[in-house]
């Protein structure tokens, strides 16, 4: 089975937390605090894994975690730090943003270097870091931050340099046959191909090219008949296409409409893809009866449109060296593989220079909430004089106080943060 598009949600691993501990030896009676910190999250990475061409991979798993850090210990010892997780994807993957739809990364850009698509949490800082000369003994330590998550769209977009398209049963999976090592299924009969194939052509020494056999265009293509619509982003990257026909006629198909239709179908699908270079390969020229096909006629649509024209046979050879040659020549001139580029960019938690706080009152009690706050507060221990005072310095360097009176709250009004409640007290 062929899988090209698959949404799955991705989690990098939470920090670990911070711990309150206590140096205690033999001879000191109240050592300082000691407390480690927790280790960072595990990334979520991408990476290219060049043996495959499908996301079968992801038909059945949808969801990939990566671990979480270690806490921290006391004796300053550091907890430990996860492990990345990395996720294999084929080579050309797109990886776009599920609720928008942008791209957030190319894997084919850079080589196919690795991508990091979520960060783990950093670890929280043990108790030690919290000491100052007014508070020797902080009993409190900050919890490690929440790893980034999102749901994603892996598209695969193959990477080839040059794509055979054209109708069912014209022969392209017979041209990449003969001139690459790919094995593709053939018959003589429509949809054999449900699947696209990739194909490595030599040209001599170590040089070469990659061509791709797309299958399933015809009309309606681009409104989802047949296998169009779901093949035809695999040639999105190619650089140059080879427009193959029947010159045979065999099943009384007229090459010119074959040729018109197959490129109004690109056009509707993309402009930009009906605009790259085409060369015309008019194969099965072995059977071409000139008494039943107007070779004139179509030789002259061919110069009309500036094609360039190849009469070659799939089964006997006849003319496949001087195309692919000409394909070599031809890729020489021609720009890179297509890189698409980022187009989703996170958005930002600072609003104005400032971080976002939502106040939302109801009666007496006005109700705070932020991102930020909710991080703060995992680094609390409410229980602890020293720690909500701690906390009480953050709420005020991050303005929150100045915003609740500005929303209107005053003395015996009651404050509710995620739960915890108490009695403004201006």
């Amino acid at each position: 089975m062929f899988v090209d598009n698959v949404k799955i949600y991705i989690k990098a691993g939470d920090g670990g937390n911070g711990a309150v501990s206590f140096r205690r030896e033999k001879y000191v009676a109240a050592g300082g605090p000691d407390g480690g910190d927790g280790g960072h999250g595990g990334n979520v990475v991408f990476r290219v894994d060049e043996g495959t061409n499908t996301l079968l991979a992801f038909r059945y798993k949808h969801k990939f975690v990566a671990a979480r850090g270690g806490d921290g210990k006391g004796g300053k010892f550091h907890g430990a730090t996860a492990e990345d997780l990395v996720i294999m994807v084929p080579p050309g993957t797109l990886i776009r943003d599920a609720e928008s739809g942008k791209v957030i990364h190319d894997m084919s850009e850079n080589d196919g270097a690795d991508f990091i698509a979520c960060r783990g949490g950093r670890g929280g800082w043990g108790n030690r870091h919290f000491a100052t000369p007014t508070r020797q003994v902080p009993m409190f330590a900050k919890n490690g931050t929440e790893g980034q998550e999102r749901e994603v769209i892996l598209e695969l977009k193959m990477i080839a340099d040059v794509g055979l398209i054209g109708y069912p049963s014209v022969g392209k999976s017979s041209i990449l046959a003969r001139i690459s090592a790919a094995k593709p299924k053939i018959a003589d009969y429509h949809f054999t191909t449900l699947s696209p194939n990739l194909g490595v052509v030599r040209t001599g020494g170590e040089s070469g090219f990659v061509a791709a056999d797309i299958p399933g265009l015809i009309e309606g293509a681009a409104d989802g008949a047949g296998l169009g619509h779901a093949f035809l982003r695999h040639v999105d990257r190619c650089r140059l296409l080879l427009h193959v026909v029947d010159i045979s006629c065999f099943e009384g198909r007229d090459p010119v409409e074959d040729v018109k239709q197959i490129n109004y179908e690109l056009a509707r699908y993309s402009p930009e893809l009906a605009e790259r270079p085409q060369i015309i390969v008019a194969n099965k020229c072995d059977s071409l009866d000139r008494e039943v096909v107007d070779v004139d006629a179509f030789e002259a649509f061919i110069r009309e449109n500036g094609w360039e024209l190849f009469y070659i046979s799939a089964v006997t050879g006849e003319g496949v060296d001087a195309l692919i040659r000409r394909v070599a020549v031809r890729l020489e001139e021609l720009p890179p593989i297509k890189v698409y580029e980022q187009e989703y960019t996170p958005e930002d938690v600072v609003v104005s220079g400032e971080r976002e706080t939502l106040i939302r009152r109801e009666n007496d009690t006005f109700f705070v909430e932020g991102e930020w706050i909710k991080n703060v507060m995992g680094q609390i221990n409410f229980s602890n004089y020293e720690s909500l005072n701690y906390f009480q310095k953050v709420l005020q360097n991050g303005g929150v106080f100045e915003a609740l009176e500005k929303k209107g709250c005053r003395d015996s009004h009651t404050v509710s943060i995620y739960g915890f409640e108490f009695d403004y007290v201006k």
